[in-house]
């Protein structure tokens, strides 16, 4: 920026790691831009940050828990942090601006919609990063302003048409907007898509070529704006230096190391090791992990299984016997770094909850996945895993699907596809990119340039 005033941003978030990431990693795309960032998040968060940008923050939480606490008391949580959030935010804005640092423009979570209300009182322009899937934030808009376009949501096999989109059931659509969905998070995205009037930019954390007609086709509504893919540089080939933000509040103190799993892995034949993780609030059920379990032990396949502990939470635990009869070829860990494991070339597939974070970075990796309803018929890298209908999952399908997408014709396309978005996520980002362009306009819009 020269010589020129330092453009300054606030950027607010809501505390678990797919919302804090994102935005981290956004941040510093903005710093490397010559933009000064300002993070605002709660205060458990907040005592993790001890990088590049500043973290400040806006609430402590009226539990100090960890996420699974939060999200067992979730509506509290949620009317604590509107409550006493808004308070904190306004204060840390008049703080700042007595402090010669008026901010340019606040992006907040969408999440968290009471940030636009905080931005209009101040008078500073509100932007917000949409952490989902485009598609997802397409279905919430319509779903919310033109209600009209959906059926029944009692009925899960009901046909929902959406223009631009795959033909979807209703057991498709984001588990939020279902019946059995938590109220307080569909009651959260009603408030998101009611302030959009209060929004001046929608930045998505996904990149064009990935969804380029459900962008398109948000065009004349509220449109958004891909500055993505927002993992890590080292996915996407660059070195990633040591206050590159990211943040992983599971990894300390675990039973094996970063180099202990990477060198279990250098062992495995390239393209061999089945890898397995639901993220770190998804609790799985016994169902679940001894179906999972019986069909890793049918496969033969080395694998790398993520699983939390289960101490004090509802929720399974792996069946007796299973570790060591898959001693030779499996390893079970409480965490690791999945960047760097989808990134090594001893990894075939990924067994994964959909996670919005783990979406993209596995298209940064090149990784066909057992996944959802973009991955299966948008994006063509992945194989659907379904309950039965007493909602039990069953061995077969887990076997079905780790098959699918690790042996035949049909996962040598997807690997193929999953090989040329990768190369589309790093271009993306590159100097004259689409995301990068992206980046650059909007920064020019919020500097009146």
């Amino acid at each position: 920026m020269g010589s020129e005033v330092q453009v300054r941003v606030l950027m607010v978030t809501f505390s678990t790691h797919g919302h804090l990431n994102p935005t981290l990693r956004l941040a510093k795309r903005l710093v490397s831009k010559g933009l000064h960032v300002t993070v605002a998040t709660t205060e458990a968060a907040r005592k993790h940050l001890m990088l590049n940008p500043t973290a400040t923050q806006i609430t402590e939480s009226t539990r100090d828990s960890d996420d699974f606490d939060r999200i067992k008391y979730v509506g509290a949580f949620i009317e604590s942090l509107q409550k006493v959030g808004s308070k904190n935010l306004s204060s840390i804005i008049n703080n700042l601006s007595n402090n010669d640092k008026k901010k340019s423009c606040i992006i907040t979570n969408p999440f968290m919609p009471w940030v636009p209300d905080v931005a209009a009182e101040h008078k500073i322009p509100c932007a917000v990063l949409w952490i989902q899937a485009c598609a997802a934030y397409y279905i919430y808009y319509h779903y919310f302003k033109h209600p009209q376009l959906f059926p029944s949501l009692e009925n899960p096999n009901e046909a929902v048409h959406l223009p631009a989109m795959p033909s979807l059931l209703v057991n498709e659509l984001p588990s939020f907007l279902l019946p059995s969905g938590p109220i307080h998070f569909k009651q959260m995205v009603s408030d998101f898509v009611q302030k959009l009037d209060k929004v001046k930019w929608i930045l998505g954390s996904s990149f064009y070529e990935l969804e380029e007609n459900v962008v398109a086709s948000m065009a004349t509504f509220t449109p958004i704006i891909p500055v993505g893919p927002l993992v890590s540089p080292f996915m996407l080939g660059k070195q990633e230096n040591a206050t590159a933000p990211s943040l992983d509040m599971w990894s300390t103190a675990e039973e094996y190391s970063c180099i202990e799993i990477h060198q279990w892995l250098n062992k495995k034949p390239p393209s061999s090791v089945i890898y397995i993780s639901f993220g770190s609030l998804l609790v799985l059920s016994q169902n679940q992990i001894d179906s999972i379990a019986a069909a890793l032990i049918n496969t033969k396949r080395p694998f790398l299984w993520v699983i939390r502990s289960q101490e004090n939470k509802e929720g399974g635990v792996l069946p007796a016997g299973f570790l060591e009869v898959t001693k030779d070829r499996g390893l079970v860990v409480k965490w690791c770094s999945q960047e760097k494991v989808l990134m090594h070339p001893a990894v075939s597939c990924f067994l994964t909850h959909c996670g919005r974070n783990s979406t993209l970075e596995t298209v940064a990796a090149g990784i066909s996945q057992t996944d959802a309803k973009l991955l299966v018929h948008v994006f063509k890298i992945g194989v659907r895993m379904r309950n039965e209908e007493d909602g039990t999952l069953s061995i077969q399908q887990v076997q079905r699907c780790t098959d699918e997408a690790t042996q035949g014709l049909n996962a040598t396309q997807m690997k193929k596809r999953a090989v040329a978005l990768k190369e589309a996520a790093k271009k993306a980002l590159e100097d004259g990119g689409s995301s990068d362009a992206n980046i650059d306009r909007f920064i020019n819009e919020i500097t009146g340039k």
